[in-house]
């Protein structure tokens, strides 16, 4: 176990506010006998100078315990205790913190959610079940050794020099999202696999157990593509890492996603990057993915678009692509029909007719299947004018209904 003060690093990176509520927690454990760390990512990224204010408290024991004391002494409110997972949330000055008992998991089901083992336990179980050795970092809040950094693991060595490394030979077996986690840290802070985690994960790519929970993966998948970083997708692709969620084959794609979605920008971008693996994909992809109804439809979009001829007039191109968002037809354009993705996108898409079946009525016509051919026949002249006016719309409206 290796410990440095840093209270240079802690005095410069939290403001007055959070400073002033660390202290005041400091001394009602000092008085209650509880021992209070700050661990993981707030940790790692206090020492990289990134920012992060989600602020995690660790308890040395019992986290409820803790709050209960808090509130006792009228200094925090419990918003909210989770009792079977020894964790609880506070609101103290005005600031809403959530504390966590030390615990140690297990996983009785490799690949699936571990288990508490134990609620309370020393702070180094806690430390170990975590994903890699720069976020097992703990920092004390206490009075008599405040902000010491604890490395039990040698995670300070690897932030200097910038590694990934797991914390057993085990940890992707027990957890195959530590994959996609490691990906994700590579790409935002510039960090790169240490050897022996890279075979490893090589290792488990080649023999990958697909009964996993795919709710954790869709979840980490998010985060990771929602960065938005051609960089990541492409070792996404070129450490295999798609195997996770197919078995076939996935080719790096020619074209700038990222630069795509910055000009196009689609509501969901994350599933723009999904949706180049999974539109190749069996119906079964979305489902196993626990995608939500809105998810799925980007992702069936994409499938049927590739299998789509896509006409090359204006009206075939503004019909066809009418009824995809904008995510599915990315999607698309990655893949092919970029020429016409990207015109409808700029040039078409924002074309809409002003007139309405009320207009019709007005003109005594009743509801029928004339008003698609009418509604059609409009469409194509806007589509060759689009500065065209509501008056210049009804007027081909009359020409071609006398």
């Amino acid at each position: 176990m290796e410990i440095v003060n840093i209270y240079e690093n802690y005095n410069k990176y939290f403001n007055g506010d959070f400073k002033a509520v660390f202290e005041q927690l400091s001394k009602i454990a000092s008085i209650s006998g509880h021992k209070l760390y700050l661990i993981g990512g707030i940790v790692r990224d206090l020492l990289l100078e990134k920012e992060n204010f989600d602020i995690d408290i660790t308890v040395e024991g019992d986290a409820i315990e803790f709050v209960k004391v808090l509130e006792n002494e009228r200094s925090a409110k419990i918003v909210s205790l989770h009792e079977s997972f020894g964790t609880a949330k506070i609101e103290i000055q005005g600031k809403k913190i959530d504390f966590a008992s030390t615990r140690s998991e297990i996983y009785p089901k490799k690949g699936h959610l571990p288990v508490v083992e134990k609620i309370a336990c020393p702070l180094e179980l806690d430390v170990v079940r975590r994903d890699f050795t720069v976020n097992s970092l703990a920092l004390s809040l206490n009075q008599n050794n405040f902000a010491d950094l604890i490395d039990y693991v040698g995670g300070f060595e690897d932030l200097k020099s910038k590694k990934l490394r797991i914390l057993h030979e085990k940890s992707f077996i027990d957890d195959p999202t530590r994959i996609i986690r490691g990906l994700k840290f590579s790409v935002r802070f510039g960090f790169e696999l240490e050897k022996d985690t890279l075979k490893l994960q090589e290792e488990y790519l080649r023999n990958i157990d697909y009964d996993m929970s795919y709710k954790r993966v869709k979840k980490e998948l998010k985060e990771a593509f929602e960065l938005n970083s051609q960089g990541l997708f492409e070792k996404f692709i070129d450490e295999r890492i798609y195997k996770l969620i197919t078995q076939l084959e996935t080719r790096k794609p020619t074209k700038n996603i990222e630069n795509l979605i910055i000009k196009y920008r689609p509501k969901h971008h994350w599933l723009v990057y999904l949706g180049i693996v999974g539109a190749l994909e069996s119906d079964d992809f979305s489902d196993k993915l626990e995608l939500t109804k809105s998810e799925k439809t980007v992702i069936v979009g994409a499938k049927s678009l590739l299998g789509l001829q896509v006409p090359d007039d204006d009206f075939g191109i503004y019909r066809t692509f009418g009824a995809y968002g904008t995510e599915s037809l990315l999607i698309l354009a990655i893949y092919k029909e970029e020429k016409k993705v990207f015109h409808y996108l700029e040039n078409l898409k924002k074309i809409k007719l002003s007139i309405t079946g009320q207009d019709l009525l007005e003109l005594g016509i009743e509801p029928s299947k004339l008003y698609s051919e009418v509604f059609d026949h409009v469409l194509k002249q806007k589509l060759m004018t689009p500065m065209m006016k509501k008056s210049d719309e009804i007027a081909l409206l009359r020409g071609f209904c006398n």
